[in-house]
């Protein structure tokens, strides 16, 4: 009966998927001209279409000068544990959405993590495998994204009115978010970020960032000069996407993160592969 009723779960799942599925293709089927700008002429063959996706999905890098690199003096890595546990590999993957589907292999993650007992000892091998020989693998470099317009909006020839969704490999989800808590975990351990520092760490609350601004703004109020309190406020997100990888990996190497995770972000940087999919 308990087998029965996990089978019964993973087709309730399978067929959400589908349904799911069946209605971004639907969507992918409205996918009309485009244009640059409203001065720019309609563009309506595939070729034009997709490049004028890349040119606003995937931004060309800056060219910067990277010479003083190779005069840098680079100090020894610390010392950390290399070795990934069952625990690590089985938590990672429960936290994982349950319903999503992955890119290639069309595999739920509920499914996996309902026969988790019986594959953790293998994923921690091979991710292990992956961690020692610095290498990630090709087809975890691939990603589907399919291109979907957002509801209610009155001019779909306008391209702030489409977004991206990225169907990913569940395994290059785990193994990734492994390797991010462990890069996570060295830059707390070693103090190597500034207070000031907020988003994305352990403990550090939206209620962390008002105190340090209200800190900061009567230290301003308090001072014998008077002074104007003011904010500068940057979003990031879409420069992140034009990092020089090379001033990356040489940022890392300055700030002593291990070689073994320098060397495996190298090999993840590397020829990835991005599919665009909607209609003609």
């Amino acid at each position: 009966m308990h087998e029965l009723s996990d089978a019964l779960k993973l087709i309730w799942c399978f067929a959400k998927w589908v349904r799911i599925k069946s209605q971004l293709f639907k969507k992918l089927s409205q996918f009309s001209s485009l244009k640059r700008s409203d001065i720019d002429q309609m563009t309506t063959t595939f070729k034009k279409k997709i490049k004028i996706l890349q040119e606003k999905f995937f931004l060309l890098l800056f060219q910067i000068n990277i010479n003083n690199i190779a005069d840098s003096f680079i100090l020894l890595t610390m010392s950390f544990n290399l070795h990934i546990s069952e625990d690590e590999v089985r938590q990672t993957i429960k936290r994982i959405k349950a319903n999503k589907a992955s890119d290639v292999l069309n595999i739920l993650n509920r499914a996996l993590q309902t026969d988790l007992a019986e594959l953790i000892s293998i994923l921690t091998s091979l991710f292990n495998a992956y961690v020692i020989h610095r290498y990630h693998l090709k087809q975890f470099k691939k990603t589907q994204m399919i291109v979907l317009h957002k509801s209610k909006k009155s001019d779909y020839t306008d391209l702030k009115t489409y977004w991206l969704i990225a169907l990913l490999n569940i395994m290059r989800k785990a193994l990734k978010s492994i390797m991010i808590k462990r890069l996570s975990d060295i830059t707390e351990t070693h103090y190597m970020l500034s207070d000031a520092q907020m988003r994305a760490r352990c403990k550090w609350f939206v209620i962390s960032t008002l105190n340090l601004l209200v800190d900061q703004i009567h230290t301003i109020w308090d001072c014998k000069i008077k002074y104007i309190a003011f904010m500068l406020s940057l979003n990031v997100i879409k420069a992140f996407n034009r990092v020089l990888h090379v001033r990356l990996l040489h940022i890392l190497k300055m700030k002593r993160t291990l070689n073994y995770i320098v060397e495996w972000a190298c090999s993840f940087l590397k020829s990835q592969e991005t599919l665009l999919r909607f209609d003609k």
